[in-house]
């Protein structure tokens, strides 16, 4: 691999990942973003030159640059880069190649849970003192980083599929939690995209490779099925996890309680573990179900890493709890899909006796529209909603596709208090603290700027404290 990298948007939270695995390596980094943030200062403190703003002048001369699918062809770092012909790099590109020279690769890909299933694997290894690499799309706060480089046999990496770079790598193991519809500005066919797309990515493993398939998801089920009759490549296999399946893996036994879950853990007939996790809802015990069978496939000795499964407290922005006053408790979470937003909402039962406020910021107009009827199914186990305006992520708006008509239609669907709050995450959070009292639980769902609605509470609770002293 060359020495030198340049990324361009250093500061997003998968950018970073790769830049602090590198610097770790040893190699030379630099890299610009528009603003400060802690991403920016990790890698700047492990040696990397970063710029504040984007400028032709940042690109050194002879270096490999490195951007995401975001950045425009009219960034005056990347003109600079063509008209050097620099070889210009997708980040998918530098995650291939890393995991070129790493031993034993373990992927976790899917529409839901990658983040959360290769954080999770990463820290219980970690903690169980086994020395893993990983680059992952999240902070893991009990280890405060998103990535690490060692020289010991594993890597661990979140796969993702949303632009179908997947079919670049080629892991020993592959996770696929679940396969549904989503990013359908790039995959126009819907799932049927998807499918083709990971039928393409199987057939790039390794020699022996494994493929831990969730056959009670509906999307896998079909990939597993169109394997049974077209053979995997390079002698690769597939084994199978359910909740109480007859599969290789499941999960029985599921016990609910406030501030913990256990489940057995059977494997082929056999009671492998009772395993307890502190991560709430049923998406959790697949999750974790995926990352115990992976390490267990993987030759990892599981009584290092059992005991690990119940200190773990989620990935940064999956259902995190980011604030505290008056008996008022605020959360923030990624959700951006349908199934993502049951999935965490069902956690909300757990507190009993509380009001649960379901703020959700809509992420992209193209998502809004496609999965409007899915949106519309996807809220319950609360007591309010509140819809905030939606979050272009550099989209044009599209006529009739905002939070206004989508509350108004679900207004008339279920039968949950529903309203819209128009304005920024702060002028929503002006308009939403008033009716906020002792016992609420507020749930801010979104992959935008709602992620700062906590701290927006916050705020105003402070500055109201001040006026009443």
């Amino acid at each position: 691999m060359k020495k030198k990298y340049h990324f361009i948007a250093i500061g997003g939270v998968g950018m970073s990942g790769l830049a602090k695995y590198l610097l770790q390596k040893g190699f030379e980094v630099s890299g610009s973003d528009i603003n400060d943030s802690k991403y920016v200062q990790e890698v700047k403190k492990l040696g990397a030159k970063v710029y504040i703003g984007h400028n032709e002048n940042n690109v050194p001369n002879d270096c490999i640059v490195v951007a995401s699918t975001a950045i425009r062809d009219t960034n005056p770092e990347m003109q600079k880069a063509k008209a050097l012909g620099l070889p210009i790099w997708h980040r998918s590109d530098l995650l291939a190649e890393i995991s070129k020279d790493e031993q034993y690769f373990i992927g976790y890909s899917g529409t839901h849970g990658k983040t959360t299933t290769s954080g999770l694997c990463s820290y219980v290894m970690e903690k169980a003192g086994l020395k893993p690499s990983y680059v992952v799309g999240g902070m893991i706060p009990e280890l405060n980083t998103n990535a690490n480089a060692t020289q010991d046999k594993f890597f661990i990496a979140e796969l993702d599929e949303s632009d179908g770079t997947i079919v670049k790598y080629s892991p020993n193991l592959v996770v696929v939690n679940n396969l549904e519809p989503d990013h359908l500005d790039f995959y126009t066919n819907g799932l049927e995209s998807i499918l083709e797309t990971f039928e393409t990515f199987l057939s790039n493993l390794r020699e022996n490779g494994i493929v831990l398939a969730n056959t009670d998801n509906e999307g896998v089920k079909r990939l597993v099925k169109h394997f049974s009759i077209t053979p995997l490549a390079h002698n690769a296999k597939f084994v199978t996890y359910s909740i109480g399946g007859n599969t290789d893996y499941s999960a029985r036994n599921i016990r609910y309680e406030e501030y913990y879950t256990t489940f057995d853990i059977i494997h082929n007939g056999q009671l492998m573990t009772n395993l307890k996790i502190c991560l709430k809802g049923v998406h959790n015990v697949y999750n974790s179900l995926a990352v115990w069978a992976s390490l267990n496939e993987s030759g990892v000795d599981m009584e290092l890493v059992n005991p690990h499964f119940a200190t773990f407290c989620g990935m940064g922005r999956r259902f995190q709890k980011v604030g505290e006053f008056n008996g008022i408790s605020i959360y923030d979470d990624y959700a951006h899909h349908p199934t993502e937003i049951k999935a965490t909402l069902s956690s909300s039962k757990s507190f009993k006796n509380r009001n649960v406020i379901a703020v959700f910021q809509p992420h992209r107009y193209t998502r809004l529209q496609n999965l409007w009827n899915d949106f519309m199914k996807a809220f319950s186990d609360v007591d309010r909603i509140v819809v905030t305006d939606v979050y272009a992520a550099s989209e044009e708006p599209i006529e009739g596709v905002n939070s206004k008509a989508f509350t108004d239609e679900l207004k008339e669907k279920i039968d949950i208090p529903c309203e819209h709050l128009s304005g920024s995450i702060s002028e929503v959070a002006t308009k939403l603290f008033p009716t906020l009292k002792s016992g609420d639980i507020v749930i801010g769902l979104g992959a935008g700027t709602i992620t700062n609605l906590g701290k927006e509470l916050l705020a105003l609770n402070k500055e109201k404290a001040g006026v009443d002293n």
